[in-house]
């Protein structure tokens, strides 16, 4: 625990992940290949915003009112519409590969004019469609929207995004994306979420152990075919095989954050023999300002005045750190702990990773972000 504190103080937050003795089940690892989201997206308009919609130069919005009240027998000529309380709004989703018909989903509505604020406003009826240009679902309702603006005398006072809202489970699903055809297949397919030949060839053992699967073979680093023995429909087959739990092999890799000074690393990745000094210089600047202010004289003139003058102070600390030295097969969290207590700061300790990286003695791969 006070390790974990110093890091603290020290702006650090560092993640050792120790190697897994427990096994994973291979539902955590994988996905089935064909089973995934479906994007859907559609063009709505949005009203009963209080004066906040889009403004009379959008042209789309004033068009879009014309065409909804003509479905209710009102005809209306453009010229004669205010849109300030509506706005024209692209309204996206994900449909799920399972999602069934009656099924609610969740939906983003977005502001495509120049609409100050969503907020308080009702989604009419959109119709939702798929790259293949079918309908899949029915949007509608009113808005959540999580900020806000308001003006006055030219004065706006603003909170997160406005313009962007999204209808909890505002839309409801009128066509399935499952086909009853996908379900016919000779093998399984896994696709691995961290492609590794380790992991993968393990688990084609451990179906072919446990399962009694013949043929399962690994196409590569990602990918571990199961083919579909007689008389095992598929459901049964993916139930049984994500159930089956494997130990994975995770690859040696250390992320650093320079923005946010995250270090995060692996337990398994090992340093080479590495001798480590490193300085702090420090320069800091301070600037006083001092008001000269002229005695009185008899006479005035373009060089009499007050004058600001600055006194400026110039100070230069160099701090030196003892050397830090690790033997070979020693942690990135037993370096972290070594610099930790010759008290190095945070961008100090990216910086030496990113030097022991490019000396060769850091057996991982550092990803800077």
């Amino acid at each position: 625990m006070k390790i974990v504190a110093r890091l603290l103080s020290g702006l650090l937050f560092t993640l050792w992940l120790q190697p897994t003795l427990a096994d994973v089940r291979i539902k955590e690892l994988t996905r089935i290949q064909g089973v995934r989201d479906y994007s859907i997206i559609g063009y709505g308009l949005v009203v009963g915003l209080a004066g906040t919609g889009d403004t009379d130069r959008n042209r789309a919005t004033r068009q879009s009112l014309v065409n909804t009240l003509k479905n209710f027998n009102v005809n209306v000529a453009e010229s004669d519409l205010n849109t300030r309380n509506s706005a024209a709004v692209m309204v996206t989703g994900n449909l799920r590969s399972f999602s069934e018909s009656g099924d609610k989903l969740d939906v983003e509505v977005s502001s495509l004019g120049d609409a100050r604020s969503l907020l308080g406003g009702t989604l009419l009826m959109t119709p939702l469609y798929g790259p293949d240009e079918k309908l899949y679902a029915l949007a509608q309702g009113p808005m959540s929207v999580g900020g806000y603006v308001f003006e006055a005398n030219s004065n706006s006072v603003q909170k997160n995004h406005p313009t962007v809202g999204r209808i909890p489970r505002g839309a409801s699903v009128e066509r399935s994306a499952f086909s009853e055809n996908d379900e016919v297949s000779r093998s399984l397919v896994l696709i691995l979420n961290e492609p590794d030949y380790t992991t993968a060839q393990r688990i084609a053992d451990a179906l072919s152990r446990e399962l009694g699967v013949p043929g399962v073979r690994v196409v590569h680093a990602a990918k571990v075919e199961v083919p579909v023995t007689a008389g095992m429909t598929v459901p049964r087959l993916i139930s049984r095989v994500q159930n089956v739990s494997v130990a994975p092999d995770y690859a040696a890799r250390v992320v650093v954050n320079e923005r946010t000074g995250t270090v995060v690393a692996g337990a398994n990745v090992r340093l080479g023999e590495v001798s480590i000094s490193q300085g702090s210089l420090s320069v800091v600047i301070s600037t006083k300002f001092q008001v000269s202010q002229p005695s009185w004289v008899a006479r005035t003139g373009p060089s009499v005045g007050t004058v600001v003058v600055p006194d400026t102070e110039l100070t230069v600390n160099e701090e030196e750190h003892g050397p830090v030295k690790l033997a070979e097969g020693a942690t990135v969290g037993d370096l972290v702990k070594a610099l930790n207590r010759v008290r190095l700061s945070t961008r100090e300790v990216i910086t030496v990773l990113q030097a022991i990286k490019q000396a060769g003695a850091l057996h991982a791969e550092l990803i800077v972000q």
